[in-house]
C-alpha cells in the first residue's frame, strides 16, 4: 500500500523564501522513497513524502517550524493511494 503524507505551512509576512528554505532542509529518517516540496501564492510550503507501508504505520513527518516563520499552525493530512485513474480516451 502506498501511503501519502502531506504538510503544508503558510510563511509569515515576507518570510516565504525561508519556509521554503527551512523545509527542504529537514530530513527525515527513514528516507521516504519519494519526497516533493511545492510553493504557492501566499508564502505556502507543501510538502509530499511517500511511502510503502500501511495507513496506520509510524512514519517520520515534518516538524512544526518555529513559531515566528509561520502565520499560522502547520496543516498535516495522510491519505492511502486507491489505484490508478481509468483511461477516458
Amino acid at each position: 500500500m502506498t501511503v501519502t503524507l502531506m504538510w503544508e505551512a503558510r510563511a509569515a509576512e515576507g518570510r516565504g523564501e525561508e519556509l521554503l528554505r527551512w523545509a527542504r532542509a529537514q530530513e527525515l529518517r527513514p528516507r521516504p522513497p519519494r519526497r516533493e516540496t511545492f510553493r504557492a501564492p501566499g508564502d505556502r510550503v507543501l510538502v509530499l513524502t511517500w511511502w510503502d507501508a500501511p495507513y496506520e504505520a509510524e512514519l517520520p513527518e515534518l516538524p512544526e517550524p518555529e513559531a515566528a516563520l509561520v502565520s499560522r499552525a502547520v496543516h498535516r493530512w495522510r491519505f492511502e493511494a486507491v489505484g490508478e485513474e481509468p483511461d477516458t480516451d
